[in-house]
């Protein structure tokens, strides 16, 4: 093999050398056919060849044997794409038909081989420096030291260009939790992505209409106030955001195998040294580079971060009980004794729960209770500030003051209090809570009614209340802005479906009017409209003056702008 190796190269720089065929057989004692046919085959290995045909490297394809079935694939091919789901015995018997004399299992080999839909393989791409992110939830059930087994919610936001990561573990995957977690990601990376791709976590996305999200409308108020577009991804399509899915992993092998946890508390401290000792300062697989040099090269390209941060405090509304509590996630926080019976706002952050009176002052601040307490009814922040006074007389002068505000017979009633209870005092501030489950006409109807028949104490007025008041309806504790919505909401009308034949007929009885006489109606129009701009003349009136009916309307879409013009 070698000697021939040698004769070839040989023969091949002679011919290059352009020595004749004749030359080459007398100094190297071999027959002019040999060398020429040495020659042939050079050139024909090394002439350009059909992109179709396969390099004479792998050598000749193996010659082709016919089948009984070469006949019939095209028509089989017909009937698999016809009938996609026609099985193998339902094509040989069409087969046989047509004069087929072949086996079962060629049939089924072919339409095997033909039906298969191999699964597109998953394009990876980079993006351009700050141009995307990608954020996820995760959910874990770990063992702690001093609290026991938990569920956690792990939040991950990564930046696509340099993969520098920030995660967190929470307790709950809410809006307001959520929404944190973006602030303190974008904060900690130094800006904001343009585009940020979620899936359809409802916090994000609300529904899916023709194919398109319908995106949670709070939610697009934060990411308009950085900057951002958030993207939905596909439904059952995670890899979509790969980036993002891959790194739990991770942090599965990474961050929480071989390791145990005191807290909450100090799963989270071990997560920021990982982050910044370990995460940050590896070596990427795709990038080949540490998510810290790119994030240096992709910082400037992110969006700046505004100077005011977005409010993500939720706003609740709690009534205020006889012991100046109130409530909030099985939790009791006090609050000033004299707002007992009133509706309060409370604002709750992240570590605080703040309390407002009805003129929007802070009146109470504690720090956010974290455990249930579901055994023990719920744990308790007081504050000793918010008792009433110890002197009897101060908190009598300060109920009477409360009471004043009912009218003559608010303080004649607190007079029976003292005099026929035995702790008037208790029962005077339970009394007071009444004023939100019922109108204030109703409980000073009730009060006179008690007066009259010497009926005193909190469970005779409320006895009184319950056969004599109407008590209110839970909207009722809503702003006024937000009860004049529902108001129009509730009392309106609705339009009723109607047949297609009414809205023809309606179309040509205003078409005819307007051929008979044109111009009669355009002045009315004109008047109409110029009234309605100018305030002087209503809809109604305008109707009425042309004899007609006002026109019917279709009801306004829910969420659509029709309904915020109704509203």
């Amino acid at each position: 093999m070698t000697d021939d190796s040698q004769l070839i190269n040989d023969i091949i720089t002679r011919w290059n050398g352009r020595q004749s065929i004749r030359g080459m057989a007398i100094d190297l004692g071999k027959t002019r056919a040999k060398i020429a046919g040495i020659i042939s085959a050079h050139q024909q290995a090394t002439q350009s060849i059909d992109s179709d045909s396969p390099p004479p490297s792998l050598g000749k394809a193996p010659l082709a044997r016919a089948s009984k079935l070469d006949p019939f694939k095209d028509r089989l091919l017909h009937l698999l794409q016809r009938y996609p789901r026609i099985t193998a015995q339902r094509a040989l018997e069409e087969l046989q038909n047509l004069g087929f004399e072949g086996k079962y299992t060629i049939v089924r080999s072919f339409l095997k081989s033909h039906r298969l839909k191999p699964k597109p393989a998953t394009i990876r791409f980079e993006t351009a420096p700050g141009a995307q992110a990608q954020m996820d939830w995760s959910t874990y059930h770990i063992d702690f030291i001093q609290e026991g087994r938990r569920r956690v919610e792990l939040f991950s936001y990564i930046l696509g260009y340099s993969r520098r990561q920030y995660i967190h573990f929470t307790e709950r995957q809410d809006f307001e939790t959520t929404v944190r977690q973006h602030i303190a990601a974008f904060e900690h990376l130094g800006g904001v992505a343009a585009t940020c791709l979620y899936d359809n976590m409802k916090v994000v996305v609300n529904r899916w209409e023709d194919g398109q999200p319908v995106y949670n409308t709070r939610f697009l108020a934060f990411a308009t106030h950085y900057g951002y577009k958030p993207w939905a991804c596909q439904v059952y399509r995670p890899q979509t955001k790969g980036k993002v899915e891959r790194p739990f992993d991770y942090v599965e092998k990474n961050l929480l195998n071989g390791r145990t946890f005191r807290s909450m508390e100090h799963l989270n401290e071990v997560s920021r040294w990982w982050l910044s000792e370990i995460n940050d300062r590896r070596i990427h697989g795709t990038t080949k580079k540490t998510p810290l040099e790119l994030h240096e090269e992709e910082k400037p390209h992110l969006l700046a971060l505004p100077a005011l941060r977005f409010d993500t405090a939720q706003v609740v509304y709690r009534l205020v009980d006889a012991d100046h509590m109130i409530s909030y996630a099985n939790n009791r926080y006090s609050v000033p004794w004299q707002q007992i019976g009133q509706m309060l706002p409370i604002r709750i952050t992240e570590d605080e729960l703040q309390v407002y009176n009805r003129s929007l002052n802070c009146i109470a601040k504690h720090v956010l209770l974290r455990g249930s307490g579901s055994e023990k009814g719920g744990d308790k922040s007081i504050d000793p500030k918010h008792a009433p006074p110890k002197d009897a007389q101060e908190q009598i002068t300060m109920l009477r003051a409360r009471y004043a505000e009912l009218g003559p017979q608010g303080s004649e009633y607190l007079d029976g209090l003292f005099k026929k209870c035995r702790n008037g005092k208790h029962e005077a501030q339970r009394v007071l809570t009444l004023l939100h489950a019922y109108p204030l006409a109703d409980v000073i109807a009730a009060i006179g009614r008690s007066i009259q028949y010497h009926a005193y104490g909190f469970h005779s007025l409320e006895r009184i209340l319950a056969h004599f008041g109407t008590p209110r309806n839970s909207w009722e504790s809503l702003t006024e802005h937000e009860q004049q919505v529902l108001k129009q909401i509730t009392e309106s009308d609705p339009i009723g479906p109607r047949r297609s034949e009414e809205y023809q007929q309606l179309l040509d009885e205003v078409t005819a009017k307007t051929d008979e006489d044109p111009e009669q109606t355009k002045p009315e129009q004109t008047n109409c409209t110029s009234s309605d701009a100018a305030g002087e003349t209503s809809s109604e009136q305008c109707d009425a003056a042309s004899g007609g009916e006002p026109p019917r309307q279709d009801p306004p879409t829910p969420g659509g702008a029709e309904a915020e013009d109704a509203s």
